[in-house]
């Protein structure tokens, strides 16, 4: 029997509102490995998962506040 390692969830995931949009910021590990992943998600549910792994949940926080394309202006309409 194949027991799946839990995932770990960040105490820094959260949501983040800039420019009238709001993205929600998951990161995230499997309990037996060490690197974090990242994923935003718009308010229309698309997400963008970052190829990247990250040494810490903080450094994948950083990586995604620094990263100006997923804050681009979308057309409202």
């Amino acid at each position: 029997m194949n027991i799946e390692p839990e995932l770990i969830q960040s105490p820094l995931n959260q949501a983040i509102t800039r420019n009238g949009y709001t993205l929600r910021v998951d990161i995230y590990r499997l309990e037996d490995e060490t690197d974090w992943l990242l994923e935003a998600v718009n308010e229309d549910g698309t997400s963008r998962a970052w190829d990247e792994r990250f040494a810490t949940d903080q450094a994948a926080l950083d990586a995604r506040i620094e990263t100006p394309r997923a804050w681009a202006a979308r057309p409202r309409g």
